[in-house]
């Protein structure tokens, strides 16, 4: 039983068209094992950044955010270390993606419900970085960028997506 829930659901993702398996640069900088380095992935698959490049800049975004405010997510992360590779909160990746030209685009509000899935045809072409619960992804011209599939077969809801202003009309 469980032989054939696996097989029906690798089947699933081979036949997504949807969907393409990039981990961003991590086994090429000599990263191995799992990782909650999803911020990491995303940012250098979308800004076509090495993976050490993007995973060093948000570790010192993390420890001047740490050094500099006295917040609960600020001790968090003196707690648990700079590393990006446990995470990243948004009021550090947020400043850092700017910083890089990047803006935010919201698809959502308070209150209002989804309007933006996880699928092509609900997004712009391009470049983008997807926030979606708990997760951020790259999705390029329609195609989602990531080690698994997140789409939830075109049923996640997006929150919100950063672009590059210079580089497509959204």
């Amino acid at each position: 039983m469980e032989l054939e829930l696996l097989t029906k659901k690798t089947e699933k993702i081979m036949n997504n068209e949807n969907y393409k398996y990039n981990d961003g640069g991590r086994a090429d900088a000599g990263y191995k094992g799992k990782a909650g380095d999803c911020v990491v992935r995303a940012i250098a698959i979308a800004t076509e950044t090495p993976y050490q490049e993007v995973y060093d800049g948000l570790k010192e975004a993390n420890q001047e955010y740490a050094d500099s405010r006295r917040t609960r997510k600020a001790k968090k992360i003196k707690s648990k270390g700079t590393t990006p590779r446990n995470g990243n909160y948004r009021d550090v990746y947020q400043p850092y993606l700017e910083s890089k030209g990047w803006s935010w685009k919201p698809t959502m509000k308070i209150g209002q419900g989804c309007k933006v899935h996880l699928k092509a045809d609900e997004l712009p072409s391009g470049k983008i970085i997807c926030r979606l619960s708990r997760h951020l992804v790259a999705v390029v011209d329609g195609i989602v960028n990531d080690t698994y599939d997140s789409t939830r077969d075109g049923k996640r809801c997006v929150y919100g997506y950063f672009y590059n202003p210079s580089q497509a009309s959204n």
